[in-house]
């Protein structure tokens, strides 16, 4: 074995020991561990349009996830599996003797890229502590500017904080209302709010003469809809039953399952009742939740496996890949 294959071998090793301890620490939250997919993404951020940028230099910290590969590498982009040494050790050989490789291929969404084609390449460049490498960018056009998150769930926060501020410049709701605390774990759910806004708005202006402003059709909706159903939320110590979710997450939830119990016995159901039998339907007790983890683990551990056994053989072309 000559230095430079030496070399590469301690490389990966080094690597892949990061990737492993990365795992550990992050045993009981997995997902905080994962490279990002660009499929994920996309149901996330919904870009518009697909735009070819061409050739660029752009900065390996930005490299956030990989449309194809995201279950070979950690969100760090270290291999996780011994079936990437062969193929990672000859790009690595290749960089050690300065050697070019072709360029990589990525898509750019929010300021982020995403690999399309050379995920070992990006592994070894930022194994190697590389700050810059020549890719063929792809933009997927959004509104919403990122920075460079650490996992999957720092990215959903970030898109959550974003729509907050939108929401809130748009309709002026803070203002209207004071009350600052709308706030949700899931992605999309302003959208959500403002439909249920003008949907009150509406009824509203079906019983008025003159039709009410928007501020007027908020801050009704506000007072009488979603303060009494976040108080019977609140009364009733429901969010215990949901935890790391917000008190308009749970209006949400409970907004629906209200609106399925009045098409089906009828619209006098009262708020407090369709609150109380959300909670006895979709409440998770402490120990399945803690069960559910533990199975989640398991299954992501036996779904890696399978893909590793099912992996191809190295292919000289492989490289580029």
């Amino acid at each position: 074995m000559n230095f430079t294959q030496s070399q590469s071998e301690s490389d990966f090793s080094k690597a892949k020991n990061k990737a492993f301890f990365n795992e550990i620490q992050h045993l009981l939250s997995p997902e905080e561990a994962s490279l990002i997919s660009l499929n994920d993404v996309k149901k996330l951020i919904k870009p518009q349009n697909e735009t070819y940028v061409g050739m660029k230099v752009i900065p390996i910290e930005k490299i956030v996830g990989s449309e194809g590969r995201y279950n070979d590498f950690d969100n760090r982009f270290f291999p996780k599996s011994s079936h990437l040494k062969n193929r990672w050790q000859h790009v690595d050989e290749a960089a050690i003797q300065s050697i070019d490789l072709p360029p990589i291929k990525v898509y750019e969404i929010s300021g982020l890229y995403f690999v399309r084609d050379g995920n070992h390449r990006v592994s070894v460049a930022k194994s190697r502590g590389t700050e810059f490498i020549d890719a063929e960018v792809v933009s997927l056009q959004s509104e919403i500017v990122l920075k460079t998150p650490d996992n999957i769930n720092d990215m959903v926060k970030q898109i959550i904080n974003y729509e907050k501020r939108v929401f809130y410049s748009e309709t002026g709701f803070g203002d209207i209302t004071d009350y600052w605390c709308l706030d949700f774990s899931r992605t999309g759910r302003y959208d959500v709010i403002y439909n249920h806004i003008l949907t009150h708005k509406y009824y509203i202006n079906m019983k008025e003469e003159k039709e009410i402003s928007m501020e007027d059709a908020i801050l009704s909706w506000f007072n009488t809809v979603y303060l009494p159903l976040v108080s019977i939320i609140r009364k009733n110590h429901i969010m215990h039953y949901f935890p790391k979710r917000t008190l308009s997450d749970l209006y949400v939830w409970v907004v629906r399952f209200w609106d399925d119990f009045k098409r089906k016995y009828g619209e006098e159901i009262p708020m407090e009742e369709a609150v109380k039998d959300f909670t006895k339907i979709y409440r998770i007790p402490w120990y399945k939740r803690c069960v559910n983890r533990v199975k989640r683990i398991i299954l992501r551990k036996q779904i890696d496996l399978a893909n590793s056994d099912n992996d191809s053989p190295l292919d000289e072309a492989e490289l580029k890949k």
